[in-house]
């Protein structure tokens, strides 16, 4: 554990993408290293490809508004098949689970009071060279892990080691 701030991880994702799914491992872990002096910040990178990946994106802000960002993510991405297999019911099932409150999930898709976060992120992403996910952000170095995440979680450490040595 280190002490004082660190810089911020941003985690790019895209809530219906198996690699995103491997990547929550890594975030895991760097929580676990470093615990709460590492803010780990989840931005919405959502590709055309995944038809779901949009709605999931603004449920998971819904979800971090009520307080249950984090397990809403973690057990969207544990079911990223199913979301692709059966589509927003999905999203009101696991906001249900992680014990969020349904109706206001649900109301959100429908309003689409989150969209501008999403739209907001996605634009950012584009901005500064997000091609796919999951990638990382932090100390102002971009890491891709869309490709490969072999030696991502190395790469962050060394990068947070650096920056906490300055």
């Amino acid at each position: 554990m280190i002490d004082g701030s660190l810089p911020r991880l941003e985690f790019w994702c895209d809530l219906q993408c198996p690699d995103c799914r491997t990547a929550l491992d890594d975030v895991r872990a760097l929580r676990a290293q470093y615990g709460d002096a590492l803010p780990v910040e989840l931005r919405h990178f959502p590709l055309e490809k995944h038809k779901q990946a949009y709605a999931a994106a603004e449920a998971a802000e819904e979800a971090f508004a009520q307080g249950l960002g984090w397990p809403f993510v973690e057990a969207l991405l544990a079911r990223v098949e199913e979301l692709d297999a059966r589509g927003q019911q999905v999203l009101l099932d696991v906001a249900r689970e992680v014990g969020a409150d349904v109706e206001e999930v649900d109301t959100a898709l429908v309003d689409g009071r989150h969209m501008l976060t999403v739209d907001a992120d996605q634009a950012e992403g584009k901005a500064i060279g997000v091609t796919g996910t999951p990638t990382y952000v932090i100390g102002g170095r971009r890491l891709d892990g869309g490709q490969s995440q072999d030696g991502l979680r190395e790469r962050i450490v060394a990068v947070i080691e650096a920056a906490h040595a300055s």
